[in-house]
């Protein structure tokens, strides 16, 4: 595999940053990430870190060099990572429990699959065409789409998401893919501090005409200055694919068709234990919801 890659994060006008991001990758396979905290709930920063950790260590753990199948290994540790973000709220009897959305985008055998849970998305753009866009978990956009058109984003109510990772109710989340790569690809992941105050088309407009270390901090940087004071946390991590070799010297170019199967590289920092010993089943999983759910009407009760 050959491609570039630059990823930035910016606090933007919110006391902390929730946004997390990261990549890891083998001789044969990558897996490039992105979780979006949930403010209105405690701890989104944690519930993001979580989800990074978890996904990144079982693909650590699985990519040997590769995956043996690319849409299972997404579905099970995107599910592993709301498992443990819930085991997190429960050991600390937490009447709410963190949340967070996730993208993760997997690279293999030249083609490319991804999964999205919330309103962080994935852009893919092809020969200055917008190729891919993922569909935000959200009510305005679900109703836009069943009126069979897009519109410009609601402002006010298009962070109103039907579903993340840590929520009490299982999480709902999309696959998609593969999608064969052509050189020349980028792909983007990005939070919806960059989305939602730069359109499509002015996305696809940096990452087709730029390198991706020039786009991304760009795109960045005009969403900083479009929001202003009110700006929410934007970060963004993109790829080109295979980088021609004249371009592989500069620090955001990787090759890794030297590494030995045993070789495995990462950005995300560790601190996980792995969930390959999860005690928690579905039903573990459903009792545990239900617990904090009725720990939170008992509060309720109490108030009133």
């Amino acid at each position: 595999m050959k491609f570039s890659i630059f990823q930035v994060s910016r606090k933007g006008g919110r006391e902390i940053n929730e946004d997390r991001m990261g990549y890891c990758y083998t001789r044969a396979a990558g897996i490039f990430l992105l979780t979006d905290g949930m403010g209105g709930h405690p701890q989104g920063e944690v519930a993001a870190q979580l989800a990074l950790q978890v996904m990144a260590a079982m693909f650590q753990k699985e990519a040997r060099p590769a995956l043996l199948d690319v849409a299972l290994f997404l579905t099970t540790a995107v599910t592993a990572a709301h498992r443990e973000i819930v085991r997190y709220a429960i050991a600390r009897n937490m009447l709410d429990s963190p949340r967070t959305t996730v993208v993760a985008a997997v690279v293999q055998d030249g083609l490319v699959s991804w999964i999205h849970c919330g309103d962080s998305r994935l852009y893919l753009v092809r020969q200055g065409e917008l190729l891919v866009r993922t569909r935000d978990h959200s009510f305005v956009e679900q109703r836009q789409m069943a009126n069979g058109k897009l519109k410009l984003p609601d402002r006010n109510n298009r962070n109103i998401l039907f579903t993340c990772l840590g929520s009490p109710s299982r999480p709902m989340y999309e696959v998609s893919g593969p999608v064969a790569l052509q050189q020349g690809d980028r792909l983007m992941l990005c939070s919806d501090g960059l989305w939602s105050v730069l359109s499509d088309i002015d996305i696809t407009y940096h990452l087709s005409h730029k390198p991706v270390n020039q786009a991304v901090p760009d795109l960045v940087e005009s969403a900083l200055c479009r929001a202003g004071d009110s700006s929410d946390n934007v970060t963004a991590l993109a790829l080109e694919w295979e980088t021609p070799d004249g371009l592989l010297a500069t620090r955001t170019s990787i090759s890794t068709d030297t590494m030995s199967d045993a070789v495995f590289a990462s950005t995300v920092q560790g601190g996980w234990s792995h969930p390959v010993q999860d005690d928690l089943d579905d039903a573990a999983i459903d009792r545990s919801i239900a617990e904090i759910n009725a720990a939170i009407r008992r509060s309720v009760a109490r108030q009133a």
